[in-house]
C-alpha cells in the first residue's frame, strides 16, 4: 500500500494545510503523519516516489515532506520535479546528514532540512515555520496578483515561475528562488533583511537558507556573480536589488 491519508482539524475560519509525506520506513511514516494530524494538519503518505508524483496530477499539496533515501528514485530528483510542477514547500527530511546533501537540497528548492532522528515536535515547528514564510511571501495572498516583472532586458513570470533571459533563453526557477526574487522586483532599491526575504520572524542567525538562494539567482542573472551589479549586499543590514522594474 502506497498512500496513507489522515484528516486533522482545522483551526477556526481556516481549512488545514495539506502535507504530503514521501517516506518509505513504515515506522517513521507512521510517526510524522500521526503528529501532524495531531496538530491539524491534512496529510497522506506516500512510500515512494512515483506514487506521489501520480497524486499530485489531481491534488496540490501546500508542503511536501520529502525522504532523500527512496527505494525508486533519488529523492534529489524528486524534490526538483516537485518544485517545478507545484507551488509546494519541501522539508527535506533524511538519514544523509552530509554537507553536500543539504547544500544540495537547498540549492534545489528545498525551504528546510531535518536530519533522523529528530523530535517531532521541532518538526511540526518546523512545517509551520515554513508555511508562515511562504504565506508571508509578497504576492502570496489577497488581491490581484501582478505577474510579469521586467527588469533590464530580463522577465519574470512569478506565477509559472520562469525566468526569461535577454536572449530569448528560459530557466525553470524553484519556487523558493521565484519567492526571493518576487520579494526582491516588488521592492527595488530598498535593502531587504534576511528575515524579509525569507518572510519569516524566526529566522535563526545560522540559517544560510537566503543565501543559498541569493547565489543561485545571482549565477543566473548577474554578469559575474562574484561582483555583483544587481543583487547587491549591503554588510550588516541584508541584500539591495539595484535595477528598476516594470511590471505588467
Amino acid at each position: 500500500m502506497n498512500t496513507l491519508a489522515y484528516r486533522g482539524m482545522a483551526d477556526e475560519g481556516a481549512p488545514p494545510s495539506l502535507v504530503f509525506l514521501v517516506e518509505d520506513d513504515p515506522a517513521v511514516s507512521k510517526l510524522v503523519l500521526a503528529a501532524l494530524t495531531e496538530f491539524g494538519f491534512n496529510c497522506e503518505g506516500f512510500q515512494t516516489g512515483a506514487s506521489v508524483l501520480r497524486r499530485m496530477q489531481t491534488e496540490k499539496p501546500d508542503l511536501c515532506i520529502v525522504d532523500l533515501g527512496l527505494p525508486d528514485m533519488d529523492g534529489i530528483d524528486l524534490m526538483r520535479r516537485i518544485t517545478a510542477q507545484s507551488n509546494a514547500g519541501v522539508l527535506i527530511l533524511t538519514g544523509r546528514g552530509h554537507t553536500a546533501d543539504r547544500v544540495m537540497g537547498l540549492e534545489l528548492g528545498g525551504d528546510d532540512y531535518m536530519t533522523k532522528p529528530f523530535e517531532s515536535r521541532e518538526l511540526v515547528a518546523r512545517v509551520r515555520s515554513i508555511l508562515r514564510r511562504r504565506m508571508a511571501a509578497p504576492g502570496a495572498t489577497g488581491g490581484r496578483q501582478r505577474r510579469y516583472a521586467s527588469f533590464l532586458g530580463w522577465r519574470i513570470d512569478c506565477a509559472a515561475n520562469i525566468l526569461r533571459a535577454p536572449d530569448g533563453t528560459e530557466h525553470l526557477l524553484g519556487t523558493a528562488e521565484t519567492q526571493v526574487l518576487r520579494c526582491f522586483v516588488e521592492r527595488p532599491h530598498q535593502i531587504l533583511t534576511r528575515e524579509q526575504l525569507m518572510g519569516a520572524r524566526d529566522l535563526l542567525p545560522t540559517d544560510r537558507s537566503i543565501d543559498v538562494r541569493i547565489s543561485r539567482l545571482r549565477r543566473k542573472i548577474e554578469n559575474d556573480p562574484h561582483d555583483p551589479t544587481i543583487i547587491k549586499t549591503v554588510y550588516g543590514a541584508g541584500y539591495m536589488f539595484a535595477a528598476n522594474v516594470t511590471w505588467e
